[in-house]
């Protein structure tokens, strides 16, 4: 059998376990924070090296051109 002793050191440890648990959720579960963070992260992949984001903003405004531009012509 468990001393009573071995049984509050489980307990401890169950109880810190669920704690982190929990604060790793919140964290996941955060919105503002984990945007944030990927907001962090974006700008320092732009920082590194900004080609591939121009690329995709050029990508982008010829994608949203050329669907105005066919927009404007079925009118």
């Amino acid at each position: 059998m468990s001393s009573a002793d071995e049984i509050q050191a489980r307990v401890d440890r169950t109880r810190a376990d669920l704690a982190a648990t929990l604060n790793e959720l919140e964290d996941k579960l955060n919105i503002p924070k984990q945007l944030g963070i990927q907001g962090h992260r974006a700008k320092a992949s732009f920082d590194r090296d900004p080609k591939p984001w121009l690329v995709a903003a050029v990508s982008v405004a010829a994608v949203v051109g050329g669907i105005a531009l066919v927009a404007l012509r079925r009118r």
